[in-house]
Order: structure tokens, then sequence, then C-alpha cells
């Protein structure tokens, strides 16, 4: 191990800066013992309570830098990768892969034959830092202009402030063979200005290797059949146990036992991104209507707040879980009838998935993932019959989203076989990873059809 950690780090060109980072001894040890878990500290991965950890760039730094090593050093799954692999990069904590095979391998016949494959799940998040930091990143001076990248005017924090900085995840849209989004929605919104995050006109220069994947979900987990922390269970062909999964959770919240008041749920953190402001805007008309609502999640201390206030004020009709649970998240998920989702943007989005499978209809806005996955209800299409799995609405904006939620409402109480032909169509889609896995096969295929990225 020691080895090891001796070629990395001479490879990292990083001595000097080690020598003065105060973090480096006392985890040293743990990342190159478990590489993975050496990326946690208190918190996540990425920060704790008090924002993103200081020393991110230095960890993700030093991780791009293993998993180039690891196919070349490392024998993995009892044989060694070698040279010709392909390196799915998630997200700007990995974007310096590509950069590197282009900088640091190729130029000296190493990976020639390799390939990488971009993935952005959120492209809000692209690790930008300072440009002074890019001498700790071990790249030649000539590779600055990937990673180069300048705040406007109004970002600057004073009139001297030039807004020079380093962007890693630009730098692997920039090198990287193929990118992917978790979308085929979101793969076109991060082309646009409102979706771009400022990397709008690199993304479309790159459009003709750009793709969009749904992600999958573990249909083991998230099974109503079979589903662990649910009371009952049932199926597409048998929904018998929907309504009693619908009365525990009433039970268990303190809410009153009605199978005929259309039950509301909302799943996930509490920030701007998910639109929870909107909720919070909408809320006292919608509950003038005879309904009952359940929030779960954490985020924003002040939306807490809001939480635990509005359960006061609205005993009878409101329920606002402040954290996360696992068994209540399934519980809400199989017993409410409408799931709420009006996220500003969302790359791909699990939670309207995970609705649909238990039968549960959602209302999302119609963004990103939300847009490819929920399709707007139609009662009269096919002969009647009826089409769509549940309500999108658009602009963003409370009117929009409350006429969505009234005609959900209104359909949930008066057009029962409508409600369970949504119902059905919802558990009867293929989100599966076994769908996703087979497209992204296809991708890397087309990777290895065109010549590796150099620069």
């Amino acid at each position: 191990m020691g080895i090891r950690i001796k070629i990395l780090l001479r490879q990292l060109m990083l001595e000097d800066a080690l020598k003065s980072h105060a973090l480096v001894e006392s985890r040293k040890s743990h990342f190159f013992t478990n590489i993975g878990l050496a990326l946690i500290g208190a918190g996540n991965p990425y920060g704790d309570r008090y924002g993103a950890f200081g020393d991110n760039q230095f960890r993700y730094t030093l991780l791009c830098y293993a998993a180039c090593e690891a196919p070349l050093v490392l024998t993995l799954g009892g044989y060694m990768y070698g040279q010709n692999c392909l390196f799915l990069v998630n997200d700007w904590h990995a974007s310096l892969v590509p950069v590197l095979l282009g900088a640091k391998y190729r130029p000296h016949g190493v990976y020639k034959d390799a390939r990488s494959i971009l993935v952005i799940h959120n492209l809000a998040h692209q690790g930008v830092e300072a440009a002074t930091t890019y001498q700790n990143l071990g790249l030649p001076p000539e590779w600055y202009g990937a990673l180069e990248w300048v705040f406007p005017p109004w970002a600057r924090t004073h009139a001297l402030d030039k807004g020079e900085a380093v962007n890693i995840l630009k730098g692997a849209i920039v090198t990287a063979d193929r990118i992917v989004t978790v979308s085929q929605g979101y793969s076109w919104e991060i082309t646009t200005v409102e979706g771009g995050h400022g990397l709008n006109e690199l993304l479309s220069s790159r459009k003709s290797v750009l793709n969009g994947i749904t992600n999958g979900i573990d249909v083991d987990d998230w099974d109503p059949a079979s589903d662990k922390y649910i009371p009952f269970h049932y199926s597409i062909d048998d929904l018998s146990g929907k309504a009693p999964c619908k009365a525990a959770l009433q039970k268990e919240l303190g809410l009153a036992i009605r199978p005929d008041c259309p039950l509301v749920g909302f799943i996930g953190r509490l920030d701007y991104q998910k639109g929870t402001d909107l909720i919070r805007l909408a809320l006292p008309e919608l509950l003038q209507d005879d309904i009952q609502f359940i929030m779960l999640g954490s985020g924003d201390p002040d939306t807490e707040d809001w939480m635990r206030s509005a359960e006061s004020t609205y005993r009878e009709k409101f329920r606002g879980w402040v954290g996360f649970n696992v068994p209540i998240s399934h519980r809400i998920t199989a017993g409410c009838d409408i799931f709420l989702m009006p996220s500003r943007f969302e790359p791909c989005g699990l939670n309207q998935l995970y609705a649909m499978r238990y039968g549960t209809v959602p209302v999302v806005h119609c963004t990103g993932g939300l847009r490819d996955t929920v399709e707007n209800f139609h009662p009269f299409a096919k002969e009647d019959s009826g089409q769509g799995t549940g309500w999108t609405f658009f602009p963003l904006s409370k009117d929009s989203m409350l006429g969505a939620l009234r005609f959900a409402i209104q359909t949930f109480r008066e057009h029962r076989s409508s409600w369970e032909g949504l119902m059905k169509r919802g558990m009867s889609r293929d989100f599966t990873w076994d769908s996703a896995a087979a497209q992204y096969e296809q991708i890397f295929e087309w990777a290895f059809m065109d010549p590796p990225y150099v620069g």
C-alpha cells in the first residue's frame, strides 16, 4: 500500500501542497485503505451541516488520479483491466479523469484505446474554484484553457475581482468522448440559457455526442407486492392492499381515516430547486378543499420551521415530517393518492417513478426527467379508455400547480374508473435498470466507434 501511495502522490505533483495541507496526514492512510470511504467525513462525501468541505477539490483530484491508475496496477475482479477500458465519469467530482487521459496519459501512449463518458446528474454543481488552484491539479500549463472559467461581472465579489476560476466539470465536457444526462429532457435543457448554468454554449457545441437516459429504479427494493416497510401488499393485478395502506398511514400520522379524502404527498429536499416555496405559497388555498397533505423532507431551516408551524395551524389536514426516514418514505409513497413534485428543474427524479410503481398518481412540473416520465392524463383518448399516468403543469406558478392538483382531486373523487386506469398505467411502466442499461450499452458502443479525444 505504501508503494501505491508514493506512486499516486508523485503523479499528483502535489508534494509541496501536501506538506502544507493540514488534513493530509490524518486522512492519507484511510484514503488509500478504502478510497470510497475516505471521501466521507462527518456528514456526507461532499459536506456537512456547515456547507461544502473546504478541501473538496483536493480530495476529488486524488480520487481521479487513483481512478486513472487503478486499471493499470490493481487486480479488479480477479484480473487487471489494463489500458483498453472505459471510464464512466459522474459529475464534477470525477471530471478530471477525461482531462488526465488527454493531458497526461495519451501523450505517452497510455490509454490510447480507452474512452471516457461523462454522466451529468445536476449541472448546477460544477466544481469551480479560484484560478490559483490550477497549479494544485498536476496538469501541464497549456491545459489551463480546458478548465478556464470567468464569472460574469455581476457574480464577482468586488470591483477588482477579475472573476478568474477553474471549472472542473467544464474540463470533462471539453474532453470526454461522450456525454450523458439522466433524462432526455434534461439533455436538451442544459443546452439552453435557462438550464445551462453558463455552460449551454459549450454543451450545444457537443450536441453530436450528447444523449439522455432516464435513471432506473431498484424494483426489488421498491415493489408494493413485497415491500417490507408497508403494512399491506398489492400489485397491478390486485389493488386491494392500496386502501389499507392509506388508512394505516392516516392512523400513524394522526389524520382522520377517510378513504374518500384525497391524500397528497411530497417527499424531497426542502430547497429552492424542489419548489417547496411554491407549496408554502399555495397551501392555504389548497387546504380550503377537503384534502389531506403530508410532507417529508429536510434542508432549508426556514422551511423546516414552516412545516412545524403549518402542522399546528392545519392540525386536521397537514402533517410535516422534518428529517428523512426510509420506512416512512415507503409508507407515504404507498399510502398517498397523489404525489406532488413542483421542482424548478429535475434532471431525472426518482420519487415520481416510485410513486407510479406504487399506484400513486404524480402531479409534476413539466421539466427535465419529470416531463419525460409522467404522461399527461387525457380522459378521452383511445376510444374513451383514457391515457396518461398523471398531470404535468407549466409554467411553474401557484395557479398552474393548483389547477393541475384540482384536476387530479376531481378525477379521484368523481371518476374512479379513470383513476384506476391512471394507477395501473403508471404501475405498468418499465423504469427498471435493465432498460436503462441497454441504452448505456449503446452509448458505450458509440464511444468506441469514434477516435478518442486528443488535446
